[in-house]
């Protein structure tokens, strides 16, 4: 049980629908035949063993038929249902029914009409994956006429028929507008998890454009400049002019003050600035659909500059963590000042890891080390917890 219960908590909440959703349907449909057997076991009396076994096998090959139709449909619903599992259910059904007509023949009965519906419901449970609800309403209303035919084949008064027949129908949309109404929640949940993807992805494209065109605004103009003047110094060269001399030192100090600019660029890009790092996890976080709350962020205005940097590297492996290996639907961050100061990150959703530290952490914790802090890491009941503490006056001591 252990296994199955972190089996189910290893996978995505898409995942987790989308499996009910099947297994309803799996279930729904394999109880069908019992129903079937139930319905016309009062009429058995008396009735042929070959015509009970024709019955019984024509209902399991109406299953399996309609059990496969389902499973093909959720592997590819674009590509509609599968028109031979399609025929063979339909005729193996149209067996069942005759069958039923064949063991009922002492008279009016319920029990033929009955496994007439049971055998269309199951039919347009399994199209309900792949099939929209218009068509399949005017499944139900097919039903609704059959069902009233074989009513009426079977001695029923056409009042009764009718009456018959419309309950049925009623009967079987209700159940197949519901499975429907499942299978939809499923494509939305689904189109909604891909449209995480897709805001993370655009999130990561627009940090890469920032700072391509930040490193484009710094180095452009620069190297056009040391372009320039490496012509004119090589000019100068060849001419034995002295100028030559300060082109080339020109250009060397205009190339350490482009060195001095990129790494400033790229210290931005890194974000070393705890407060910013901070404001880029909620805003990440939100866009990416998790609640998220910070609390102690003004306490980290006052650390150290060693101090933020090893905390800001803690929130953005924290962060990126729970947006790539969790199911989180809410993640706290917690700055609490002090000496050590720390930095608490914790998500209600573990990953398929079950609190495993891997090797952004490993790494995480290496850095700490580096400045004298320390990493933990673990799960707390149904939480993973990030914590980090660094002491200030050890880093203060050390600069």
């Amino acid at each position: 049980m252990p296994t199955v219960a972190r089996w189910w908590r290893t996978r995505s909440d898409p995942q987790r629908i989308e499996l009910y959703t099947r297994w309803s349907y799996y279930s729904f449909l394999a109880a069908l035949p019992v129903l079937v057997l139930l319905a016309l076991a009062s009429d058995w009396a008396g009735t042929s063993r070959w015509l009970e076994l024709l019955l019984a096998a024509a209902t399991l090959v109406t299953t399996a038929a309609a059990v496969q139709l389902s499973r093909r449909g959720f592997a590819d619903r674009a590509a509609g249902p599968d028109r031979a599992l399609l025929a063979v259910a339909v005729v193996a059904g149209g067996v069942v029914v005759g069958t039923a007509l064949a063991v009922t023949t002492d008279g009016p009965s319920p029990a033929a009409p009955w496994a007439a519906g049971l055998v269309g419901a199951e039919v347009l449970l399994a199209l309900s994956v792949t099939v929209p609800t218009r068509p399949l309403l005017a499944g139900t209303a097919v039903v609704g006429v059959l069902t009233t035919g074989v009513a009426l084949l079977d001695g029923n008064p056409p009042l009764a028929a009718g009456v018959v027949g419309t309950s049925i129908a009623v009967a079987v949309a209700f159940v197949t507008v519901a499975f429907r109404f499942t299978v939809w929640i499923l494509d939305v949940v689904v189109e909604m998890d891909r449209s995480r993807g897709v805001q993370l992805q655009l999130a990561v494209a627009e940090e890469r454009l920032r700072f391509a065109r930040d490193l484009h605004d710094v180095m452009g103009r620069n190297l056009s400049v040391i372009a320039v003047k490496s012509q004119l110094a090589g000019e100068l060269v060849r001419r034995q002019r002295p100028e030559a001399a300060d082109e080339v030192a020109d250009i060397s100090r205009i190339a350490e003050q482009s060195l001095r600019e990129v790494r400033d660029v790229v210290r931005g890009y890194r974000g070393t600035d705890l407060a910013g790092e901070l404001a880029g996890a909620r805003s990440v976080l939100r866009a990416a659909g998790i609640a998220c709350t910070v609390t102690g962020e003004e306490a980290g205005a006052a650390l150290p500059e060693p101090v933020q940097v090893a905390l800001g590297w803690v929130v953005r492996e924290a962060v990126t963590n729970v947006l790539r290996h969790s199911s989180a639907g809410e993640c706290t961050v917690t700055l609490t000042a002090g000496d050590p100061v720390t930095l608490r990150v914790e998500n209600d959703g573990v990953g398929p890891g079950g609190g495993d530290r891997g090797h952004g952490l490993r790494g995480l914790a290496e850095r700490l080390a580096a400045a004298s802090g320390e990493l933990s890491a673990g799960r707390e009941g149904d939480r993973f917890v990030v914590v980090a503490r660094v002491p200030v006056r050890a880093v203060e001591e050390v600069r």
